[in-house]
């Protein structure tokens, strides 16, 4: 846990910072047609350092700022891989260039401030300090602003931003609802000039289940369009066997990971999810193999299950079994069963 440190107080900061924009000498203003221009030199522009009053910006150790939970992007998804370009572009230039924009803690002895803006730019400099840059500080910009006014400063920065995805920006604009304008969605998409029909849906795609995005690579590879269909497909009849492939994906997924292997596209994970939904009597799942090659194929109806497995996929015996025992999930959602409680398990 981050030790109390001494230090002066915002309002102190505030107020040296006050003082000596005060105290700096006046810009001259130009002289009338009377006053015979000399040959002084204008008075120097004032230094625009930490204390910089005009922009409210400071330099500051990044432990004594946390992250706004509040903002739409995930702090613990951030890794020195996806803020890669961020790290070297600060590490070249010796500092951070573009201010996080912060608001004031006093609710808190172990924190001064909060990012609203620049949860990367926080983690990037923090990053640095830890590896290889110890003095570097983080650069914010204070702000005093209440919790709907930060979610729109927040929000207005992230939908520029590719690297948010539409899953986490769903999510965000979901608890905004409930937290800054009472579920009222109609003045919530005047607040932040959008369309109530697409924030309708952003909403309506708030809700899918952790369980189904766990079939993807990365909550990253699922956008708007497909995950409002499978939002709606999940409320109707085809949503129990939707979600038992969707769990049935997201093992063999992992067992790729295991194994040191790329995830399955997204495309072919919407292909299952969607083929799953189809009003076919008969359906089919698969599980291939590092070079495409199919390991597994299973058929299923309420009657029959049929596994059929294929030599050569490259397919370890671990993802097999996880395999068919994600298939027997599926199959029974479907109405098929072996006759023994769901409750009984196997020794394995």
């Amino acid at each position: 846990m981050t030790e109390r440190r001494d230090k002066p107080s915002f309002a102190s900061l505030f107020n040296r910072a006050r003082a000596e924009a005060e105290a700096a000498p006046q810009a001259p203003t130009a002289p009338s047609v009377a006053e015979t221009v000399t040959d002084e030199p204008a008075p120097q522009p004032r230094r625009r350092d930490e204390w910089a009053y005009e922009a409210m910006q400071f330099l500051v150790d990044p432990a004594r700022v946390r992250i706004w939970p509040g903002n739409a992007r995930i702090y613990e998804d951030l890794s020195p891989d996806n803020c890669r370009d961020l790290i070297q572009s600060i590490a070249t230039e010796g500092m951070q260039k573009v201010a996080a924009v912060v608001r004031p803690v006093f609710d808190d002895a172990l924190y001064e401030y909060e990012v609203i803006a620049g949860t990367r730019r926080h983690y990037a400099v923090s990053h640095l300090r830890a590896t290889s840059m110890p003095s570097l500080r983080f650069l914010i910009q204070v702000e005093i602003l209440d919790d709907e006014a930060a979610f729109r400063l927040a929000d207005l920065e992230n939908r520029a931003r590719k690297d948010v995805s539409d899953i986490e920006r769903a999510r965000n604009y979901a608890a905004a609802l409930h937290d800054h304008y009472d579920g009222h969605l109609t003045r919530m998409a005047e607040r932040l000039a959008l369309s109530k029909s697409w924030l309708s849906k952003m909403i309506r795609v708030s809700a899918l289940p952790d369980q189904l995005l766990a079939a993807f690579g990365s909550p990253g590879d699922l956008h708007l369009k497909p995950a409002y269909t499978l939002a709606q497909k999940l409320d109707g009849p085809a949503g129990p066997v939707i979600m038992a492939t969707a769990i049935q994906i997201a093992r063999a997924q992992m067992a790729r990971r295991a194994d040191g292997l790329a995830p399955y596209p997204a495309a072919e994970v919407l292909r299952q999810l969607n083929d799953a939904s189809s009003p076919a009597s008969e359906q089919s799942a698969e599980l291939r193999g590092p070079t495409g090659r199919l390991a597994m194929s299973a058929n299923a109806n309420k009657n029959t299950l049929t596994l059929k497995l294929h030599a050569g996929s490259g397919v370890t015996r671990k993802a097999i079994a996880d395999a068919v025992r994600a298939a027997l999930d599926a199959a029974e959602a479907k109405g098929f069963s072996l006759g023994l409680s769901s409750r009984d398990e196997e020794t394995d």
